[in-house]
């Protein structure tokens, strides 16, 4: 019998992340210049000494199933180890898609009984966080509980994005608020549950509601042992634009918390394009480098400062990049500058181009509630021409060329698409 099975949830659309979710799912966007967001549960889980895991996978999968792979760069490979992508059921209807948390653990039952596990972790694969999950599941243990859920304090300003639970003092949840207007309390879930095996197949067997925040744990307080595990730490929800830059640039940040060698992460770098045959870095007499994560295959021929590049990045002569994510294969041009962007891959800057000019007060027309942090946001393949002047919060969609620009100089919180763009 295997003692804990892991299931992650890996399928969502990250929508709020605009252009930068178009083409993949959230889980899957990079993250910190050679990983990916996904890499910190993997992480998480191998680290926490977890063997067996299946990724749910839903929302344009194929970048996310090639990054795990086999699961061997997180030691997911073995005679009694494994992960195993689970796609939905999918049928001729949109119907055999998952419908929510619930419905994906349900839709995987021959999964779950296949592994015989004494219990199951149900974790999501879009947060930046470390936690040893071994210390969570002997809180599930001692407690005798029915389900656990890790929950963290936030900011009252926040509950209303999250489940909240009012706890008694052992710790055991008496009630739950699922994104309450005005919140009672601000213990929130972190979306990780451990269910006792029977019990999870029976509620979800016997309910045939959709989501755990919002039907199998307001039934489950009324009866059963529903427990409260709480954290304490570095935890992100990188959902929003402005909330992935920021973590980003946590990790330029020694009082942040965000530690990625002491949090042991790993990633795949043997995925087509990352690592396995890039060049070591190079930042040539002319170039300057200050507080930033630089890649390997990167060139630097400007100035980089507290800045994320990825793998095979070119910063070219007299270019200045500041306060920037920058992902594979960017081409920054000669005497550019960069500030406060988010650059998907093969973007192209030509040269003499500014991107991050003007008010950040003014939020983008089409979607002020994605962008009004004052950033650029550049899709894959995006070509900013020579010279050209973006306002900040713009969004420039995938695959831009020269012709699609109205004008060389673009306001603040505009949005320049492609013509007959799929996005």
């Amino acid at each position: 019998m295997n003692p804990t099975l892991v299931m992650l949830l890996a399928g969502g659309v990250g929508s709020r992340l605009n252009i930068m979710g178009a083409h993949r799912a959230k889980p899957a966007v990079p993250f910190g210049g050679v990983y990916r967001i996904i890499d910190f549960t993997l992480s998480n889980a191998m680290n926490s000494g977890l063997t067996t895991i299946g990724v749910l996978t839903q929302y344009k999968p194929l970048s996310l199933m090639d990054h795990i792979g086999t699961g061997e760069p997180w030691d997911f490979i073995g005679r009694t180890r494994g992960a195993k992508i689970l796609p939905p059921r999918t049928g001729q209807m949109d119907s055999d898609w998952y419908k929510g948390t619930a419905d994906a653990m349900r839709q995987n039952i021959d999964f779950i009984e296949s592994n015989a596990p004494e219990r199951v972790l149900i974790l999501s694969g879009d947060h930046i966080y470390r936690m040893d999950y071994a210390a969570l599941i002997a809180f599930h243990t001692e407690k005798r509980a029915d389900v656990s859920i890790g929950m963290m304090t936030v900011p009252w300003e926040e509950t209303q994005h999250f489940g909240i639970g009012i706890t008694d003092e052992k710790q055991r949840i008496v009630d739950w608020e699922e994104k309450p207007e005005k919140a009672r309390n601000n213990l929130a879930s972190m979306g990780i549950y451990v269910f006792n095996t029977d019990y999870l197949l029976q509620a979800l067997r016997s309910q045939k509601e959709h989501d755990f925040g919002m039907h199998i744990i307001p039934a489950a307080l009324k009866n059963d042992r529903v427990y409260a595990y709480p954290f304490k730490g570095y935890w992100r929800d990188v959902g929003t634009l402005k909330a992935y830059w920021e973590a980003n640039m946590d990790l330029l940040d020694e009082s942040s918390g965000l530690d990625l060698d002491a949090w042991r992460l790993r990633t795949n770098v043997e995925e087509e394009g990352l690592l396995g045959d890039r060049k070591p870095a190079i930042v040539t007499p002319a170039g300057t480098v200050k507080n930033s994560v630089i890649s390997p295959g990167c060139v630097i021929k400007g100035h980089v400062e507290n800045s994320i590049l990825s793998p095979g990045v070119v910063v070219e002569a007299s270019a200045t990049v500041t306060a920037s994510v920058v992902m594979h294969d960017a081409i920054i041009g000669a005497g550019s500058r960069v500030d406060q962007c988010i650059l998907d891959k093969l973007v192209q800057v030509g040269a003499d181009a500014q991107l991050g000019v003007g008010s950040a007060d003014l939020p983008n027309r089409d979607k002020p509630k994605h962008l009004s942090s004052g950033l650029v946001v550049a899709g894959k393949g995006a070509l900013i021409p020579t010279g050209h002047k973006i306002g900040r919060n713009t969004i420039l969609y995938p695959w831009l060329k020269a012709e699609d620009y109205p004008k060389s100089d673009i306001p603040p919180g505009e949005t320049i698409r492609k013509s007959g763009s799929d996005y």
